[in-house]
C-alpha cells in the first residue's frame, strides 16, 4: 500500500503565533510532517524555547512583534534568511478582547489595536510571503508555488455581539482569502482560510473559566465542546499538502456544526 501524501518534506514554512495554542500544534504537525519550520512568538519565549527544545532540528523561533504591515514584513525576511525560501505561509496570530465592548463605549484605541494585530500586519505578512513565492517561481504546471493559509474564527462568517472589532478584523481575513485566491491561483499560490469556533486556548481561557458562560457557549455548538488546537491544526496542514492541490479560496469552518446553529 502507498501512504497517504501528507508530507512536507522539505519544505520551508513560516506559522505566526506558533509558541501556544493553534499555532504550536501547527507548528508540531507541519514539522511531523517533514518540514522545516520557523515560528514567530511575541512574548511567550520560555513557551517557545520548550517547543524548540522539544522538537529540535528544522524549528526555529523568532521574536517579532506583529502589529503593523512593517513588522509583518520584517518577519518573513527573517524567516527567509534562516531558511533560504518560503514555501507556506500560516497566518495564525491574533487578539481577542475578552471583555465585552459594545460599540457605543468601545475605545478607539482597542479598535485600532485589534485592527492592526489581526489585519495590518497581515497585509505586510502576506505581500512580503508572496513577493518571496513569486521570486522562487514554480516547478511544474501542476505543482504549487506555495500555500497561504489564514486563520479567521465564525466570527469573521456570523459576527460577534459586543467584539465588533474581532469581528471585522477576522471577516475581513475571509475576504482578503477570496481575493487573493482570484489573484495569486493562476500564479501557483494558493491562498485558504480555516475558520475554528471556540478552542480550547489561553485566549478563550478567562471565558471558560467561567461556568455559565462556558455552559452558554457549549450549548450552541452541536458537538457539545471546544476544539482541541489540533483539531484546528489538522485541517490547517491538509491545505497545504498534495491532496488539496486543487483547493483555492476555501474557507474551511471547523468548528463542530457551530456556524450552522446560531
Amino acid at each position: 500500500m502507498r501512504p497517504v501524501p501528507l508530507s512536507l518534506e522539505g519544505k520551508s514554512v513560516l506559522i505566526t503565533g506558533g509558541s501556544r495554542g493553534i499555532g504550536a500544534a501547527a507548528v508540531q504537525l507541519f514539522h511531523e510532517a517533514g518540514a522545516r519550520v520557523t515560528f514567530s512568538y511575541r512574548s511567550a519565549g520560555a513557551a517557545a524555547e520548550a517547543l524548540v527544545s522539544e522538537l529540535g532540528e528544522n524549528c526555529i523561533a523568532i521574536q517579532q512583534e506583529l502589529a503593523s504591515p512593517e513588522q509583518g514584513r520584517a518577519l518573513v525576511e527573517k524567516a527567509v534568511a534562516a531558511l533560504g525560501r518560503l514555501d507556506v505561509l500560516v497566518a495564525n496570530h491574533g487578539v481577542w478582547p475578552p471583555d465585552e465592548a459594545p460599540i457605543s463605549a468601545m475605545r478607539e484605541e482597542q479598535w485600532r489595536t485589534t485592527l492592526a494585530v489581526n489585519l495590518d500586519s497581515v497585509f505586510g505578512l502576506t505581500q512580503a510571503a508572496v513577493t518571496q513565492m513569486l521570486r522562487q517561481g514554480r516547478g511544474a504546471v501542476d505543482q504549487p508555488a506555495g500555500h497561504i493559509v489564514f486563520v479567521s474564527s465564525t466570527a469573521g462568517q456570523r459576527g460577534e455581539a459586543g467584539h465588533a472589532d474581532y469581528a471585522a478584523s477576522k471577516g475581513a481575513i475571509i475576504s482578503l482569502t477570496k481575493s487573493l485566491s482570484s489573484e495569486l491561483a493562476g500564479h501557483g499560490i494558493l491562498v485558504n482560510c480555516v475558520a475554528p469556533g471556540w478552542v480550547e486556548t489561553d485566549m478563550s481561557a478567562s471565558t471558560f473559566a467561567d461556568p455559565e458562560a462556558s455552559a452558554a457557549i457549549f450549548s450552541a455548538i452541536p458537538l457539545g465542546r471546544a476544539a482541541r488546537p489540533m483539531e484546528i491544526a489538522g485541517p490547517i496542514l491538509f491545505l497545504c499538502t498534495p491532496l488539496a492541490g486543487f483547493v483555492s479560496g476555501e474557507i474551511l469552518n471547523v468548528n463542530g456544526g457551530a456556524v450552522l446553529a446560531g
